[in-house]
C-alpha cells in the first residue's frame, strides 16, 4: 500500500473518546492570520459521516507556495516538525544519480546564518532528536523537540531551505560526498544481498527510468558531478512551493502561525513544479539475472510490475500478498518455510508515487533446496496453488483487523501523526486519508483479488533475480538473458550565471540571532502503581488514555545465562518455540487467531532475560490474554515446529558468518569474556546449536520458567482496578527459584592487542575499541561516565564522530559508550571504515581516547551536554513502549521512581573534575582491546606502524 507504514483505522472504543464529528471549518476566532498565509481548511476531531476516522487538522498556504499542515497535540510537552520536500531520486537526471540523498546529507551541514555542524549541535542541546530520509519520490527533515524549543526548529527549517548554498562550499561538498560513498559501501557494496533491488531495478524499469537507478546514487556519478551541479539541483527542487510543513504536538496555533509567517514568509517560491506522468510498467519477457556475493544462504527475488500508488488496483494486490506470503497462514509459508526448503520466504507489494512491485523472495534452506532453478519452481506451484485456494473471508478479516491495529499504534506518538498528515498531503494533496484508506480496503472482494491475480501475476512476466555464494554459479535459477544498456551519460554543460542566481530573501529581522527558548516544560515521569499476584509476581502498571491500547511485557530474569553447559542458543530456541504451536491450536491457528484480533505476541530471549512481549487494542484485551495464557502455560513443543526452527538457525548462523558487524560483535564477546556462555551470543554459535535437542528445549522449559522469576510491566487504557482480576490466571503460574553459576575467569589483558578476522574482498572494516566496565547503576559511575561520554562519543557532534565522518570522510558514522546489565558492563568504540583507511581511522580513535582521558571534558562541551540531557527528558515518556521501558528498569534494578529527579539533579551539579577522573579511569587506550573485520591481507599492512601486537583470530558460525 502506498503509504508510510501501514496505518488505516482507528477502533470504535478511540473513536468513543473523542468528539463525533469532522467538518471543514474556517480558523477559531481568535486567531488572527499573519500577513502572507492564507486558510485553507480545517478538520476538527474525528470521524466523517460515515463513522470513520478523521485525524484532525488545520492547512494553511504561504504565498510563496509552501503548506503548512498543524495539529495540536497537548499529550506530552513536545513538537515534531516535518518538512517534506516533493523530490527524491526520480527527479534526478542520467547521469547525477544520488542528488537528492546527498542533500540530505548536505542539509545538515550549515547554512549562512547557522555554522558549520551546528544544526545537529543546537537541537541536541535542546534536548530534541533529529533526521532526514531520502526515497525515490520524497525527502523530508525532521526533528522531535521539547515544547519550549519550537521558534529554534523553524529558524533552522528555514534558514536552510532560504539561505543553504550561500554555506555550500567545495570543502564541504567533498567531504560528504565522501560520507555517502562511505553510506554506499556500509548498507550496499559490504553488505550481504545489498546490491538486490539495485540490480533488480535496473531489469524492472525501462532504459533511463527514474525508479532505474538507486536512491543514494552510483559511484561513478558521485564522482562525476561539482558542487554547481549541486547548487542547480537545490534551486531547481528546494523551493517553498515543493515543500509541505507540518508541525504537531503541544503547540499554540496563532503564535505558531506568526513565527512560519517569521521565518518562511520571506522565502522566495522556486521554479513550479509538475507531477510526473504515471504509466504501467510492462516488461517483454521474463528477464533473468545474477549475482555471485559473500553470503551463505542462496536468494531468490522475483519481480512483477504492477501499477502506480494509490491506483485503483493497489488495495486488492496488497491483499494478494498477504494471502500468498503474509504470515503463517500465506502460501508461502506453508509450501516453502514449514516444508524446510526456505529459512525465510515472503511476499510484498511496495508502492512509490509512480509505479509499484509486486515481489516474492525465498532464502533456499541448501540441504534440502541447493538449486535456485528448483526454488523457482516451488515458488511458482505456491502461486498456481493460490487458484485453487482462493480469497477467505479469514483473509478479509485479518487484513482489516490489522489495518485497524497498525494505524491506533501508528499514532501514538506525535511523530506518528505528524509524519502521516505530511505524507498524504505531499502525494494525496490531502493531509488525512485514513478513512478513504479503509473505504477501498473495504471494498475489495474475493474477486478483486482473484482479477488482479490474473492481471498481473498469472502468466506474466517478471525479473527473476538469482544471488549465490561465491563460486556456485552453478546453482543460479537461469542463465542470465538480460543485461542494462550501457548508460549513455550527456555531455556536461557549464552552469550559467541564470542557473546558479541565488532567490532573494528580504527580511526585516536579524537571523544571526539564534531564537531564546521558551519556558522549560514540566515533565513528569510516569505514575505507577504496584502489585504482587499471588504467586509473588511484581506488577508494575501505568494507566494511559490517550489511546485504547495495551502494551504487556513479561520478562523471566535466567535467558540464555541459564544455558546448559555446551548448548548455548538453548534459551533463545525455547522461546522461539513458544512462537509456534500451542497443545490446542497449530502455530498457523494461533497466528490467524492473533491476526484477526489485530495483537502481536512474541517470545525472545537475550542478555539476562526471556520477555515475552503483547500488544493489543484495549477492546481486544481479554481475547488476547487468554491466547498469552495458552502460549505461555501450554506449549506444544512439537518436534516438526523444533526441527524446522532449529534447521532455520543453523543456516543463520552460518550466514551472518559473512556479515562484517556481526563477526564484530562476536568478537568483542569472545576477547571481553573467553570461550564462556556470556563470551557467545545469545543464540549461540553453530556447534552449540547443533547439540541441542527437543528434550534439552522442553526441560529449559520446565526448569526456567518460573513464577519465581517472573515480574511483569503493563501500560494502557485500563486502571489498576480493571487490570488486576485480568491477571488472576498469571498469579496460579508455579515454578522455583533459579540460580546462576558464576562466571569463569575473564581475559586478563596486560596491553592492548589488536584482532584481526578476515573477511577476504570487504569493501569495509568493522572496528571495535573495547574494555571491560563496571555493571548498570541509575546515579552512580555507570550513569555518571555515560555523561562523561556524551561529547567523546554519544551524540552525532561528538569528538570521534565529527573527526572520522565530518573532517576525514573515513566512514558513515562512529560512536561510544558506556553498556550495562546486573553484573557486567563495557565501554566500546565501534564503526565500519572504508578498507584502505583501516589504520588511519584506529590511530585517530586512539589518540581522540588519548587526549580525552588526558585533558578531559572542556567548559562548552559540559555546558552543552548538561543542556542537551536535562532537556530530553521531555522526550523520554512520549509512547506506551517508552513507558514500558521505564517501568521495566524499575522493576529490573528495583529503583523507586525519585531515580531520574535525582539523575537530573547530577546532571545539573556534576563538575569537571568528577567527568574527567571517571575519563582518565575507563578510556586509557593501553586498557583497550581492538578488534578489525575486514581483508586481512589489505588490513594488516597498515596495522604494523600502530606497534601494537596483532593476532589473526577465526570465527566459526
Amino acid at each position: 500500500m502506498f503509504r508510510p507504514s501501514r496505518v488505516t483505522l482507528f477502533t470504535s472504543l478511540f473513536l468513543s473518546l473523542l468528539v463525533l464529528a469532522a467538518c471543514s471549518q474556517q480558523p477559531k476566532d481568535r486567531v488572527v492570520l499573519p500577513e502572507g498565509i492564507h486558510f485553507v481548511e480545517a478538520v476538527s476531531a474525528t470521524v466523517d459521516n460515515n463513522g470513520d476516522p478523521v485525524l484532525p487538522y488545520e492547512k494553511y498556504q504561504l504565498e510563496n507556495g509552501l503548506t503548512l499542515l498543524l495539529h495540536q497535540d497537548h499529550s506530552d510537552p513536545i513538537t515534531h516538525v516535518d518538512v517534506t520536500y516533493h523530490v527524491g531520486s526520480a527527479r534526478e537526471q542520467l547521469g547525477k544519480s544520488g542528488f537528492a540523498h546527498f542533500f540530505e546529507h548536505m542539509m545538515f551541514q550549515g547554512s549562512k546564518h547557522v555554522a558549520d555542524e551546528q544544526h545537529f549541535r543546537i537541537i541536541s542541546e535542546a534536548g530534541g532528536t533529529l533526521n532526514g530520509t531520502t526515497n525515490s519520490d520524497r525527502t523530508n527533515y525532521y526533528q522531535t523537540v521539547p515544547a519550549n524549543q519550537l521558534e529554534k526548529v523553524l529558524w533552522l527549517e528555514s534558514d536552510r531551505m532560504g539561505f543553504l548554498l550561500e554555506a555550500v562550499t567545495q570543502e564541504k561538498f567533498e567531504v560528504q560526498r565522501a560520507t555517502v560513498k562511505n553510506e554506499r559501501a556500509q548498507r550496499y557494496d559490504n553488505a550481504p544481498y545489498g546490491l538486490l533491488y539495485e540490480r533488480v531495478s535496473q531489469a524492472l524499469y525501462p532504459e533511463n527510468h527514474p525508479y532505474s537507478w538507486p536512491t543514494i546514487g552510483y559511484v561513478e556519478d558521485l564522482d562525476r558531478v561539482n558542487v554547481n551541479d549541486l547548487k542547480a539541483f537545490f534551486l531547481r527542487w528546494y523551493g517553498p512551493n515543493n515543500a509541505t510543513l507540518t508541525i504537531g504536538g503541544d503547540i499554540d496555533v496563532e503564535q505558531t502561525l506568526a513565527w512560519v509567517a517569521k521565518y518562511f514568509g520571506p522565502i522566495a517560491a522556486g521554479p513550479d513544479v509538475d507531477g510526473d506522468a504515471k504509466t504501467l510498467v510492462t516488461l517483454p519477457d521474463t528477464r533473468y539475472i545474477s549475482m555471485e556475493d559473500r553470503v551463505h544462504l542462496p536468494l531468490l527475488y522475483i519481480s512483477f510490475p504492477t501499477v502506480y500508488g494509490r491506483h485503483e488496483d493497489e488495495a486488492a494486490l496488497d491483499l494478494l500478498a498477504d494471502v500468498l506470503g503474509g504470515g503463517k497462514q500465506s502460501l508461502f509459508y506453508q509450501h516453502l518455510v514449514k516444508a524446510g526448503y526456505a529459512v525465510q520466504a515472503g511476499v510484498s507489494h511496495p508502492c512509490q508515487e509512480l509505479a509499484c512491485s509486486f515481489n516474492l523472495y525465498a532464502l533456499a534452506n541448501p540441504e534440502k533446496m541447493p538449486s535456485l532453478a528448483d526454488m523457482e519452481k516451488a515458488l511458482r506451484a505456491a502461486i498456481d496453488d493460490f487458484e485453487q485456494r482462493g480469497v477467505t473471508q479469514d483473509d478479509l478479516d485479518k487484513v482489516q483487523a490489522q489495518f485497524e491495529a497498525s494505524t491506533i499504534f501508528g499514532l501514538q506518538s506525535v511523530s506518528g501523526k505528524v509524519s502521516t498528515l505530511a505524507f498524504n498531503e505531499t502525494f494525496a494533496d490531502s493531509p488525512d486519508q485514513i478513512a478513504d484508506d479503509l473505504a477501498r480496503y473495504r471494498a475489495v472482494t474475493k474477486a478483486d483479488v482473484e482479477r488482479v491475480y490474473r492481471t498481473y501475476i498469472k502468466d506474466k512476466p517478471a525479473v527473476v533475480m538469482s544471488i549465490v555464494p561465491q563460486g556456485q554459479l552453478a546453482l543460479i535459477a537461469a542463465p542470465d538473458n538480460f543485461k542494462p544498456a550501457a548508460r549513455q551519460i550527456p555531455q556536461a554543460e557549464e552552469m550559467t550565471a541564470a542557473q546558479l542566481a541565488l532567490r532573494p530573501v528580504t527580511e526585516t529581522f536579524d537571523r544571526n540571532k539564534v531564537p531564546e527558548a521558551g519556558p522549560s516544560p514540566v515533565v513528569h515521569v510516569p505514575d505507577a502503581w504496584r502489585a504482587t499476584l499471588d504467586n509473588g509476581i511484581p506488577v508494575i502498571g501505568s494507566e494511559i488514555d490517550e489511546t485504547p491500547t495495551v502494551t504487556l511485557l513479561l520478562s523471566i530474569e535466567g535467558g540464555p545465562l541459564l544455558d546448559p553447559e555446551g548448548k548455548a542458543g538453548t534459551a533463545s530456541l525455547t522461546a522461539a518455540m513458544l512462537n509456534e504451536a500451542t497443545q490446542q491450536r497449530s502455530g498457523e491457528a494461533m497466528a490467524l487467531a492473533l491476526d484477526k484480533l489485530g495483537s502481536r505476541i512474541s517470545a525472545r530471549a537475550s542478555g539476562r532475560y526471556t520477555e515475552i512481549a503483547v500488544s493489543s487494542l484495549a477492546r481486544h484485551l481479554d481475547e488476547t490474554l487468554l491466547l498469552l495464557q495458552e502460549i505461555l502455560l501450554q506449549p506444544k513443543f512439537d518436534a516438526a515446529d523444533f526441527e524446522r526452527l532449529k534447521a532455520q538457525t543453523l543456516q543463520s548462523l552460518v550466514q551472518s558468518a559473512k556479515d562484517p558487524g556481526a563477526l564484530a560483535s562476536r568478537a568483542q564477546l569472545q576477547v571481553l569474556y573467553g570461550e564462556q556462555r556470556i563470551g557467545l551470543p545469545d543464540g549461540g554459535i553453530f556447534s552449540s546449536v547443533q547439540g541441542i535437542s527437543l528434550q534439552d528445549v522442553q526441560q529449559f522449559y520446565l526448569q526456567n520458567y518460573s513464577a519465581k522469576a517472573a515480574q511483569l510491566v503493563v501500560v494502557g487504557s485500563l486502571s489498576k482496578a480493571q487490570w488486576l482480576p485480568k491477571l488472576d490466571w498469571l498469579g496460579q503460574w508455579a515454578g522455583e527459584s533459579l540460580s546462576f553459576a558464576d562466571y569463569q575467569d575473564f581475559p586478563q589483558y596486560d596491553k592492548s592487542t589488536i584482532y584481526v578476522v578476515d573477511l577476504p574482498e570487504a569493501a569495509q572494516s568493522a572496528i571495535r575499541v573495547v574494555r571491560r566496565a563496571m555493571p548498570y547503576d541509575a546515579t552512580g559511575d555507570y550513569f555518571k561516565a555515560g555523561l562523561m561520554n556524551f561529547p567523546l562519543g554519544g551524540a552525532f557532534n561528538s569528538r570521534i564522530n565529527m573527526n572520522l565522518r565530518e573532517e576525514k570522510g573515513y566512514t558513515y558514522g562512529a560512536r561510544s559508550g558506556f553498556s550495562g546489565g546486573k553484573t557486567l558492563g563495557r565501554f566500546s568504540v565501534s564503526t565500519s571504515v572504508r578498507e584502505d583507511v583501516t589504520g588511519l581511522a584506529l590511530t585517530e580513535i586512539l589518540n581522540e581516547l588519548a587526549i580525552y582521558s588526558e585533558q578531559g571534558i572542556d567548559a562548552g562541551e559540559l555546558a552543552f551536554l548538561r543542556q542537551a540531557v536535562s532537556q530530553s527528558e521531555a522526550l523520554s515518556y512520549e509512547t506506551p513502549s517508552q513507558k514500558a521501558g521505564f517501568l521495566r528498569q524499575m522493576l529490573n534494578y528495583q529503583l523507586d521512581p525519585s531515580f531520574a529527579q535525582t539523575q537530573g539533579e547530577i546532571v545539573a551539579t556534576i563538575d569537571k573534575p568528577a567527568l574527567n577522573a571517571l575519563a582518565a579511569k575507563w578510556l586509557q587506550p593501553d586498557t583497550m582491546q581492538i578488534v578489525i573485520v575486514g581483508d586481512a591481507a589489505k588490513v594488516l599492512p597498515q596495522l604494523l606502524s600502530l606497534g601494537l601486537p596483532i593476532e589473526t583470530i577465526t570465527m566459526q558460525p
